[in-house]
């Protein structure tokens, strides 16, 4: 390989030691691979083994993001050979469970990450169990991210029942908005919760199908559907009903409950509503007068007494 270090100037070589320079390639090519921003880790491991049986150290590696901006001096990128005699890369459970999880981020530099924790894990087997670590901080940052994404689908997402299908089996459609490539993350808990009916869920990363029998899961993006059903007025109904104007925590309220998911849950569109007349029904509250309770109320007082005198 040729690089950049032939004819370099002299003032610098300090600046660009040959270490650093073997990533230039005089004949315009570069080692590395583009790929689709959905790439899941069973395709991103077959590219690193590739490129660590190469030989090839990370930053001699490049990972594009279709999705990225080309530039005019991005040169063209060559799938790497790998050595006859290169040794296969072993990893511990914990940094391939760690490898996995980061791969379902939608963070483009993910991959190169990735590839980096692979590359140092060979010198450092317990790399990954060393949160002080930069890399390992950050892939932490990003579990922690698609952790919280996939609890949040599985408690905002909400099911509209489109009537039967064969076999007399409920029909329902769910539209859901992920930051980050959740499908394989959260199948199962839709497919343990929601066994009894037939189901689609739709996003622009992908849906997930179930039919009482299979799940299945793909890749290719979604449009929004417009499908409505009764059970919206049910849930505005129930959010309506447990709601507590004395106790409005707006800030609490949108940390558990951030605004990019309201549009797509049907109670939330009475949240402005219920905040504007807050006040009011607290102030109606206080000057309630006092109520005669219920007469079961009465009968479950003189049952409970009697219960109570009945024992020795």
């Amino acid at each position: 390989m040729v690089t950049c270090s032939v004819g370099r100037p002299a003032e610098y070589s300090a600046a660009f030691p040959a270490s650093a320079a073997a990533t230039y390639i005089v004949l315009g090519m570069v080692y590395g691979f583009t790929l689709p921003d959905n790439t899941n880790f069973l395709e991103w491991r077959v590219l690193a083994r590739q490129c660590f049986l190469a030989g090839l150290a990370p930053e001699n590696i490049e990972w594009r993001s279709t999705k990225a901006e080309v530039s005019l001096f991005d040169a063209p990128l060559k799938a790497p050979e790998p050595k006859e005699d290169a040794v296969q890369p072993v990893l511990r459970n914990t940094c391939l469970a760690l490898l996995k999880s980061i791969l379902r981020h939608s963070d483009q530099g993910r991959f190169d990450l990735a590839y980096r924790i692979l590359w140092r894990a060979q010198a450092e087997p317990a790399l990954a169990s060393i949160p002080v670590d930069p890399d390992i901080a950050r892939a932490l940052r990003m579990v922690h991210q698609v952790r919280r994404d996939a609890h949040k689908m599985e408690a905002f997402l909400r099911f509209r029942e489109q009537g039967e299908g064969g076999g007399g089996r409920r029909q329902f459609l769910a539209w859901f908005e992920p930051d980050h490539y959740i499908l394989q993350t959260v199948a199962p808990f839709f497919t343990r919760r929601f066994t009894d009916m037939d189901w689609v869920i739709l996003t622009p990363k992908g849906s997930i199908a179930w039919n009482g029998q299979q799940c299945a899961i793909s890749r290719n993006p979604c449009d929004k559907p417009d499908v409505t059903d009764d059970v919206d007025l049910l849930w505005q109904t129930y959010y309506v009903s447990i709601f507590n104007p004395a106790r409005i925590k707006t800030k609490a309220m949108r940390s558990e409950m951030p605004r990019k998911y309201w549009k797509n849950l049907p109670e939330t569109q009475l949240i402005p509503q219920m905040l504007a007349q807050a006040g009011a029904r607290v102030e109606a509250m206080a000057a309630q007068q006092p109520q005669e309770p219920p007469l079961f109320h009465k009968k479950l007082q003189d049952r409970y007494k009697n219960k109570i005198k009945s024992i020795p």
